[in-house]
């Protein structure tokens, strides 16, 4: 089948779509990606909905937060559109579109998590069926509701010679381990662009460290650091998973932007490294997805760390501006066949599972 996947991280960074053809299973072939990035302004309007999110003790209706819902709606439906032109491929011929939503707060330990995004409204204005909200129903049963993407992960190694690792950077780091006899371990590391973004725009006005060329310059305060990384977290067995708002930057207000941010960028690469620690064996290869890879100062830091060189996942001929979006139509194309997204060794779930609530058109 045809499916569409639709992606915004917690970086904000803006809306990743992908088309590809798949049976859900061993087949995924990318067929078209396009990136839309949010304005300024919308950036503005998420970010305050996700403070106010993460002020709440459970999902409750607010104004503020119903018109970033319909931001992120609009937009999302919008960069379909302009994804299904640049394809030449009607509306008519795509079978489903995931459509991730944003999220805004992520709580598994108190039972809930909250994506923005209407599938319903977008199913109506495309003509195509929508499965969103991939990741409640996995929290309702007990699991974690994150880390969803190791099983387009396991799809996409299919080839590889395995224990292999894909690592995944963007606002939150996680790590995807396909072992051996292809079983699946998965669970965030720690942040990842997150914290280095938020110093950036605290402390130079820029959204993000360009290549980590800024972080290069500076130095790490090792009493920073090991005072950041002194957290029981890191030793936790998986699953479990991360809000983006978890960890913060204050630890290393006072130092110099510089130092500050190639402190952040060095927890970063040594809170992720420890998370090979908790693997059954160590893999093979380490493939590195998400924005994060972009950062050769964090890949730097990162093969120094886990002692094993991180490949970008373009090394396997992947493009990992697509992945996440890829990912969501491959488990939206998944929901349709009935084949679960969630599993005990991804995200702690008692048995595996079938993400996602399906909207008609």
């Amino acid at each position: 089948m045809l499916a569409v996947g639709l992606m915004s991280g917690t970086s904000l960074d803006g809306i990743d779509a992908a088309l590809i053809e798949t049976d859900g299973e061993g087949l995924a072939r990318p067929i078209a990606f396009r990136g839309e990035a949010y304005s300024e302004q919308a950036r503005r309007t998420l970010r305050e909905a996700t403070a106010l999110a993460l002020a709440f003790d459970h999902p409750r209706p607010n104004p503020e937060i119903a018109a970033a819902a319909e931001l992120v709606t609009r937009s999302h439906i919008l960069a379909v559109r302009k994804l299904l032109v640049d394809a030449r491929v009607s509306p008519n011929d795509v079978d489903v579109i995931g459509f991730h939503g944003q999220t805004i707060a992520h709580r598994p330990a108190r039972g809930w998590t909250w994506q923005i995004g209407d599938g319903a409204a977008m199913a109506r204005a495309l003509g195509i069926a929508v499965v969103s909200d991939f990741r409640a129903a996995d929290v309702a049963a007990g699991g974690q509701g994150a880390p969803l993407l190791p099983v387009y992960h396991r799809a996409l190694a299919a080839d590889l010679a395995k224990p292999v690792a894909v690592l995944n950077l963007g606002g939150v780091g996680n790590l995807t381990y396909i072992g051996a006899d292809d079983a699946l371990i998965a669970f965030d590391t720690g942040p990842a662009n997150a914290l280095i973004d938020d110093w950036m725009l605290a402390e130079t006005g820029r959204r993000y460290d360009e290549g980590g060329a800024f972080a290069a310059t500076g130095r790490v305060d090792e009493t920073v650091l090991t005072a950041m990384l002194d957290n029981d977290w890191f030793d936790q067995p998986p699953p479990k998973s991360l809000d983006r708002a978890d960890f913060t930057i204050q630890p290393a207000r006072g130092l110099s932007a510089a130092d500050g941010a190639t402190t952040l960028t060095a927890f970063t690469a040594i809170s992720a490294s420890y998370g090979l620690r908790l693997l059954p064996a160590r893999p093979g290869r380490l493939i590195v997805a998400g924005g994060g890879r972009h950062n050769a100062t964090l890949m730097a830091m990162l093969a120094e760390a886990c002692g094993i060189v991180p490949e970008p996942i373009e090394a396997l001929g992947w493009n990992g501006d697509a992945t996440e979006a890829e990912g969501f139509a491959y488990m939206a194309a998944r929901h349709l066949r009935g084949l679960p997204i969630s599993f005990p060794g991804t995200t702690g779930v008692a048995t595996a599972m079938t993400g996602g609530v399906l909207s008609r058109s």
